[in-house]
């Protein structure tokens, strides 16, 4: 590996350390400073969102409905600096109903999930994220 594609992995591994570190703070404004004004963001239950003002709406949506942090999140680079992965445990509290799902009375859960990342320009250009819904709903039914 040369050291500029080193150098690109270590990047890419702090932006995503960073971006989880602004997630876990509550801090919207921080995480949309790590991402692309056209971030494709995916997640296994729910359509594509493009751009940073949906993400934005995406992340009100879900701060109303529960509180969540990440824990033992482990960060792998692809050796180009341009993809990345995530997995880790999402350690929350459902706090107001969300549509169609249980009834919310302040249950906890635990449930492990993973994200992957493309990298633009030092910024993320897509998140895409995965968890196992049946296995949230039968945390908090």
């Amino acid at each position: 590996m040369s050291d500029a594609e080193s150098k690109t992995r270590i990047e890419t591994a702090k932006l995503i350390r960073s971006y989880y570190d602004a997630f876990n703070a509550g801090d919207t404004d921080a995480m949309l400073d790590h991402l692309t004004d056209d971030v494709i963001h995916d997640v296994n239950q729910g359509e594509r969102r493009v751009g940073r003002e949906k993400f934005r709406a995406f992340n009100a949506r879900m701060t109303h409905h529960y509180k969540e942090t990440l824990t033992e999140i482990a960060v792998l680079v692809s050796k180009d600096g341009t993809r990345a992965a995530a997995e880790f445990n999402v350690n929350g509290e459902y706090l107001n109903t969300d549509s169609e799902l249980p009834p919310a009375q302040g249950q906890k859960y635990v449930l492990p999930a993973g994200t992957f990342f493309a990298i633009r320009d030092g910024k993320i250009a897509r998140v895409t994220t995965y968890y196992n819904l049946t296995d949230w709903i039968a945390q908090v039914a």
